[in-house]
């Protein structure tokens, strides 16, 4: 009987790219045990050596960000500019972690009548990692950076049509010098994510991903116990009043809503524009995204290339079919698309009606809606309409109305005058319906960890 094979697609062809076995259970079984051995020895490493080893992993990633990059275009679409850049930001991370860890989670003292009291960071164990196949890298490095940082060790289990990236992730650690079993990738499908998370050696879990996959392994994670940490879907919203530079809204909006050509959780997706500015901001709104140019990933030219999989191409179109049938106005033209491939022309639409796809769900790809309102109370009332909670954005100029979004929105953040972007020196995560707990910075860091409270007499 032949083995089981899993086989990556080019979304800009739909040539295959490359096939790959599956680990078995006898494989899975030892990658655990090298985790669960190493982690004996890891969690008494100095914060000196962790360092040493994860600034060479951000040398590594450096030095070899084209050809990382290159792969994750071919793999997933991503422009290769993009790719280019998200390798440069998995660097940043590591060097973050590398020089902050130890300040992060060193003794916290606290007053009381014992002779000295205080909270020990401590490491927990391996810890399961899965992750999507949207930012390849990044994803993994937000996670095995603090993770391997703190004393604990990875696995790994990534999205099928990235596992190219996910083995390119796991040759960065072993070529830096982490030891053997630090940080290991597990090829399984998610039919194998419940066996591991209940394998008692395994101490936690983290999931980047939809609604159900979280559902599914946090309650996983709960009936035995176990940290899990949940970053999901979002639809965020986007918030223009009278007072914002229109020019930098326009464009920051239309970056926010096509990078990584448009699947992120953090874009913006949602568009509510002050009546007394609607329309000027619409007209340049549309007019910056019907010139994306949409082609091939590998050229520096292009702004959009194709989506991931040809699912999520048909989802998303679907969507937009059921909002314009639901009552939505198709305010852009959209740009001819080649037949070849996982092809979605960005288009803008407006007043997508509550009940529709466009208001009440994710679209995960390059399709904007837009709504006219008359106040900052309307726009967050109907930006709150929304499951989601992970990120946020207003342009204004006035003090009141910035105060007043950062204490209505319901948002895991709010950025102001800005795109919303995740950065390692602060927290990022969601509410409702986008997960729990906390990524980056020094909450990242402690997410898995033992806060142990020590007394002495």
């Amino acid at each position: 009987m032949s083995k089981p094979v899993v086989t990556s697609i080019n979304p800009a062809t739909g040539d295959v790219l490359q096939t790959f076995t599956p680990h078995g259970s006898a494989n899975v079984d030892a990658a655990i045990e090298r985790a669960d051995d190493r982690f004996q020895t890891w969690r008494l490493s100095s914060f000196t050596e962790r360092s040493r080893l994860m600034h060479k992993a951000a040398d590594i990633l450096d030095a070899r960000k084209d050809a990382f990059a290159r792969t994750m275009t071919m793999e997933m679409g991503k422009p290769l500019r993009e790719a280019v850049a998200e390798v440069e930001k998995c660097a940043l991370v590591c060097r973050h972690y590398a020089d902050h860890a130890e300040a992060y989670l060193k003794d916290e003292t606290i007053q009381t009548e014992a002779k000295r009291s205080y909270v020990r960071n401590l490491p927990i164990g391996p810890v399961l990692a899965v992750m999507p196949w949207n930012y390849p890298f990044w994803q993994v490095f937000r996670f095995a950076a603090p993770t391997l940082m703190a004393g604990n060790v990875g696995l790994l289990k990534h999205a099928s049509n990235v596992w190219g990236s996910a083995l390119n992730i796991e040759k960065v650690f072993r070529e830096a010098g982490f030891p053997e079993g630090c940080f290991q990738t597990l090829l399984i499908g998610s039919k194998a994510i419940e066996g591991v998370i209940r394998d008692s050696r395994v101490k936690a879990v983290t999931l980047t991903g939809s609604g159900p996959a979280g559902r599914s392994v946090a309650s996983i994670a709960g009936e035995e116990l176990k940290p899990s940490l949940l970053e999901l879907g979002g639809s965020d919203a986007f918030i223009v009043m009278p007072s914002a530079d229109i020019a930098k809204a326009v464009d920051t909006a239309v970056k926010s809503r096509n990078k990584n050509n448009g699947q992120s959780c953090i874009a913006a997706k949602r568009f509510f524009v002050h009546a007394d500015i609607y329309d000027a901001f619409t007209r340049d709104f549309v007019k910056q995204v019907e010139a994306l140019r949409v082609g091939d990933p590998m050229l520096d030219t292009t702004d959009i290339g194709p989506l991931a999989t040809k699912s999520i191409r048909d989802d998303l179109a679907s969507q937009v079919e059921a909002t314009l049938k639901g009552g939505a106005q198709l305010i852009s033209k959209p740009a001819d698309v080649d037949d070849k491939g996982w092809w979605f022309a960005p288009q803008v639409l407006s007043e997508a009606p509550r009940g529709t796809p466009g208001s009440d769900e994710e679209m995960f790809g390059p399709a904007a809606n837009l709504w006219r309102v008359q106040s900052l109370p309307e726009a967050i009332l109907k930006a709150n309409h929304s499951d989601f909670g992970l990120g946020s954005a207003i342009f204004t100029q006035d003090e009141a109305e910035i105060e007043e979004a950062v204490r209505d929105l319901q948002a895991g953040s709010t950025f102001v005058n800005a795109l919303v972007a995740s950065d390692p020196r602060l927290p990022f995560g969601g509410v409702k319906q986008s997960g729990y707990g906390r990524e980056l910075a020094a909450d990242g860091i402690k997410a898995f960890v033992n806060r142990k409270t020590v007394s002495v007499s």
